[in-house]
């Protein structure tokens, strides 16, 4: 949900809510966030921790960042964002405070009423702000959508139950609906 206000918003006013209140602001406006469900969750953790062991064991120097975790996007005081999992390989953008600059990697996840920003405001910014790959997933029609932004090119949507080849890594795929077992949800 926007918050509307004549003038435009900075992320001093997003540091000002309520404390446990969630909100992203993108160029000066802000975007109340809903609690997440189970299925979000569920979905930012296995993502996560199935990219970090990745990572991981082939020892490499990339961080994966579920939300919240601040995102600067712009370096600027008008975008703020919390993306559902940010991949960022350059550490020297990495602060106590957040990411000052775009992530490598970002993947979001729909949840009711985000899927207009997702797949409208937020494609366009983390394609200019050069983002090198993103992906939204869609838990209700059980879809991923897999962006290449590094080669300009889109990759193409996929299924749960495909695998779903990583843009910046070579060797990565990820078949969703296996890391959502046993429940299959």
């Amino acid at each position: 949900m926007e918050l509307s206000k004549e003038n435009s918003y900075t992320i001093e006013d997003i540091y000002a809510l309520p404390e446990g209140q969630r909100a992203e602001l993108i160029d000066g406006r802000i975007y109340m966030m809903a609690p997440p469900n189970f299925i979000h969750q569920k979905l930012v953790m296995e993502l996560s921790s199935h990219i970090h062991q990745y990572i991981k064991k082939r020892k490499g120097d990339c961080e994966v960042v579920p939300a919240p975790f601040a995102v600067f996007l712009n370096k600027d005081d008008r975008n703020y964002m919390e993306p559902d999992i940010s991949i960022i390989c350059d550490k020297t953008k990495l602060t106590d405070k957040g990411c000052n600059g775009a992530p490598d990697w970002v993947i979001e996840i729909i949840s009711p009423g985000t899927a207009r920003i997702d797949y409208g405001i937020k494609l366009f910014k983390y394609r200019s702000a050069q983002v090198k790959e993103y992906w939204i997933i869609n838990p209700l029609n059980r879809t991923a959508n897999v962006y290449d932004f590094e080669y300009g090119e889109t990759t193409g949507q996929y299924r749960f139950d495909e695998s779903i080849p990583s843009c910046i890594y070579n060797d990565l795929n990820i078949t969703i609906a296996d890391l959502l077992l046993p429940q299959n949800i």
